[in-house]
């Protein structure tokens, strides 16, 4: 569940999408299971999945787009893409610039990893640049080391320069699962964030709206439960 330092005001709020038959799918392709990049060269995961049956289900065609990290709020502004579906923790400080449909998934907690078990967690700790966890570690006590992705900060813990990442505990999952040991859980799990949702701009109210129903349906027929489960596993939370 990520936030972001927002460093560009609404440069083009006016750009408005004026709900034409293909929507513009804005995702990093960075962070699994949300968002990544599968063999084929093709955007993958949970949020692939839900985008591309909200948009059937809204009588739209999806076109995806990938963008780093740090600057997928400007590039959504001056109408680069027309949503952002990229593992988006609701905040405040973004509701200010841009605007968000309901959430998708729930608020859900973040997590340490490290080499082992009784890690210093108020040492050098790893994160996302410009993410709710980043802001996180640098309130604890601990020293921030940030970087533009999460394998980024993976590396660093592996290579001995972090004693931790920290990061949201869905997304580090499968590295720790499948490390083989190298890589486990330390301390406890922290809740944070108003749960995930999708970006628009603050002019495009209607196509807000349209993927505001069909959320709300596919929550309540068990889809979205469906979907999180296979991409997050059964212990993930749902609706």
């Amino acid at each position: 569940m990520k936030t972001l330092i927002l460093t560009t005001a609404a440069l083009a709020l006016s750009a408005g999408f004026a709900l034409a038959d293909t929507v513009r799918m804005g995702t990093e392709g960075a962070y699994p299971p949300y968002n990544f990049i599968n063999d084929k060269g093709e955007v993958d995961g949970y949020e692939r999945e839900l985008g591309d049956e909200l948009c059937k289900r809204a009588g739209l065609t999806c076109e995806w787009v990938t963008n780093d990290w740090d600057s997928i709020i400007p590039n959504l502004v001056s109408g680069n893409y027309d949503t952002i579906i990229a593992g988006m923790s609701i905040t405040e400080e973004r509701d200010q610039v841009i605007d968000f449909t309901q959430n998708y998934i729930p608020p859900a907690d973040s997590a340490y990893a490290a080499l082992t078990a009784d890690a210093d967690l108020k040492g050098v700790i790893a994160a996302q640049t410009g993410t709710i966890q980043a802001d996180y570690v640098a309130e604890s006590g601990a020293t921030l080391a940030e970087f533009a992705t999460l394998d980024d900060t993976l590396a660093a813990v592996k290579s001995g320069e972090a004693d931790a990442v920290f990061a949201d505990l869905d997304a580090l999952a499968a590295s720790v699962n499948e490390s083989g040991g190298a890589l486990v859980w330390a301390g406890e799990p922290v809740s944070l964030g108003g749960g995930v949702g999708m970006g628009l701009r603050e002019s495009d109210k209607e196509l807000r709206a349209k993927f505001d129903a069909v959320i709300t349906e596919m929550k309540a027929d068990g889809t979205i439960n469906t979907l999180i489960t296979k991409w997050f596993g059964p212990e993930a939370k749902t609706y």
